[in-house]
């Protein structure tokens, strides 16, 4: 007869000093992230009032000052009484879009980048890709912009080509 037969198994798991720290630790940075955030954002928050409170009061505060720690701590501990996968959802969601579309942004700068060195080879490639580009703009602004760099002048057709290809593309 074993003596751990006495111990009801309702009772709840035993969590380390260490474990907890990092619980703490994990909402303190999930608290950081949600200040970082404009207003407007957080609007689209799952945030009740008192956590909206402090957190404006945090964006108040300036952050070389002590008191902004201690904001921030205030933030972790309302987060502890409260349930977060929401939360933590909601900034993983708007995480993504913002990989998302850095990833469209950099892929745009490649292609301008492309067609800028592989002429008209790569304006044929495009528009096979994008047959609504019009081939005339494409080529003049890739000109320009081989002009402007042959007389070190400032990338404008560069910019311009980029913000069609954005507007078209996107």
């Amino acid at each position: 007869m074993s003596h751990f037969e006495d111990i009801p198994d309702d009772e709840p798991e035993y969590v380390s000093k260490t474990q907890l720290k990092r619980e703490a630790d994990a909402l303190f940075q999930l608290g950081r992230q949600i200040v970082e955030l404009t207003p407007a954002t957080l609007k689209k928050f799952p945030i009740d009032e008192e956590l909206m409170d402090s957190i404006e009061l945090a964006h108040r505060i300036n952050k070389k000052k002590d008191g902004y720690r201690r904001q921030l701590q205030f933030i972790a501990k309302l987060l502890r009484q409260r349930d977060t996968a929401a939360i933590a959802n909601a900034l993983e969601v708007l995480q993504a879009k913002t990989k998302q579309s850095n990833a469209a942004f950099h892929a745009l700068e490649h292609t301008r980048d492309n067609l800028i060195k592989g002429g008209d080879d790569a304006i044929q490639a495009l528009l096979d890709e994008h047959p609504q580009l019009d081939r005339q703009r494409l080529r003049q602004l890739v000109r320009q912009a081989n002009k402007e760099t042959a007389q070190n002048k400032p990338p404008k057709a560069y910019r311009e080509l980029f913000q069609y290809l954005r507007e078209e593309t996107l």
